[in-house]
């Protein structure tokens, strides 16, 4: 059983349907519900939970996002509170109102995720008296001010608990002086059954016009400057010259950098990448095809699947997926990435803004057929292994129960019928 909580120290508050219930109260908190990483590793956690032990629900800072449907489809209530900045008025008005509603729907865990909406509802978590507050950071900076990284600093202070997603993240965040105790690394999952082993060519080569029997090297990310799309050019171009027939891809888009749950549209990176290819005599080689919905199909369809960021990453979920379809990766050493990939088993690892560190890991790949099934094989196995989403649940609901102990036995939770919050 997920995340199975002593007995006594359920809450027994009507449920949403008026039945009563003892399931754990739980309140997941994000930006918005765009397409990255982070959403769909708390969507998927949404779905995963036990629904016999948990009762969930979401708030956002902005109604917005591919995957929203997803999460009215399976009728999860979500709850906006959108604000222009941080500070102000009308900012902590929605926070009272964001307690008001933790306090009327007796939510006993709270679990926010990155710097906005940990900013946002961790001080109005507190405020409400939730008895368990949960903060999450999935990455190793580079998007912050120092402005923002302090605030960031002095709110997960207000978190009973911060998880991560790789033991980098972990070790950059005490150098950043946060709180060794409260940390706790949770790698994240994925969904298997949305990455089958490969199974041949994909639609995606007729839609592009790309040759049946080409090699294609892929990147697929968010278009934003640590992610280092132009060094994997800089390699593509001297992969080109020694296998003419190779095709790379960048999938993805400019969108999705994230202010205050807004979207903010950084379309200068890509117009210089496509810019770039340009110069570099690539223009018929590589494809930009924009923000893409079928990303298992293409990953399936990749000889070799490449992250060539340059810092800013946890643990990332485009290299988990491209692994769990047994794919060959190619990974800068940056943020968990080794943690994911073991260099020389399950895929290659090189210095980070080495464009013919690359180059020569993918020629290697390209060149090496069996070297790359074994490489595709291992990661899948990898991935099953260590990095599903059930796994990932597992490790979380067992978190929230030890929480939730914890609080019972410092006084902060009613264990009395209807009973919710600060004793006294």
């Amino acid at each position: 059983m997920i995340g199975t909580v002593p007995a006594g120290l359920e809450t027994h508050a009507p449920g949403r349907d008026g039945v009563r219930t003892d399931r754990i109260r739980v309140l997941q908190f994000l930006p918005n519900f765009a397409l990255g990483g982070t959403e769909r590793l708390t969507v998927s956690l949404a779905r995963a939970l036990d629904p016999v032990r948990f009762d969930v629900q979401f708030g956002c800072l902005r109604r917005w996002g591919e995957l929203l449907g997803e999460v009215a489809d399976r009728g999860i209530p979500i709850a906006e509170y959108e604000v222009a900045r941080l500070h102000g008025v009308r900012a902590w008005r929605e926070r009272l109102r964001f307690a008001r509603h933790l306090r009327r729907e007796r939510i006993q865990i709270v679990h926010t995720y990155n710097f906005y909406a940990n900013a946002f509802a961790i001080p109005a978590a507190r405020l409400a008296g939730a008895p368990v507050v949960v903060a999450s950071i999935q990455d190793t900076g580079g998007y912050l001010t120092p402005l923002q990284q302090r605030a960031h600093r002095l709110v997960c202070r207000l978190a009973h608990r911060i998880t991560v997603n790789a033991e980098a993240v972990r070790q950059y965040l005490i150098g950043d002086g946060f709180d060794p105790r409260k940390i706790v690394v949770i790698r994240q999952g994925i969904d298997l059954s949305k990455f089958p082993r490969r199974s041949g060519l994909s639609r995606f080569r007729q839609e592009w016009g790309l040759p049946p029997q080409a090699p294609l090297v892929g990147v697929v990310c968010r278009l934003v400057r640590l992610k280092g799309v132009e060094h994997f050019l800089e390699a593509a171009a001297m992969v080109a010259a020694r296998l003419p027939q190779a095709r790379f891809l960048v999938v993805g888009d400019h969108l999705l950098q994230k202010r205050d749950g807004a979207i903010v549209n950084d379309v200068a990176y890509r117009a210089e990448l496509q810019q770039y290819a340009a110069r570099l005599g690539l223009n018929d080689r590589v494809v930009f095809t924009g923000f893409r919905v079928d990303v298992p199909e293409i990953l399936s369809d990749l000889a070799v699947f490449v992250l060539p960021s340059v810092g800013g990453e946890g643990l990332s979920n485009a290299l988990l997926e491209a692994m769990a379809a047994g794919v060959p990766v190619v990974a800068t050493d940056v943020g968990g990435n080794a943690e994911a990939v073991q260099d020389g088993m399950t895929g290659l690892i090189v210095p980070p803004g080495d464009a013919p560190a690359l180059a020569a890991a993918i020629t290697r790949l390209l060149h090496t057929q069996e070297v790359a099934v074994r490489f595709g094989a291992a990661g899948r196995m990898r991935v099953e292994q260590f990095f599903t989403d059930q796994r990932y649940a597992s490790e979380t609901g067992a978190l929230y129960a030890s929480l939730l102990d914890g609080a019972g036995r410092r006084g902060l939770l009613s264990t009395t019928p209807g009973g919710w919050g600060v004793m006294g």
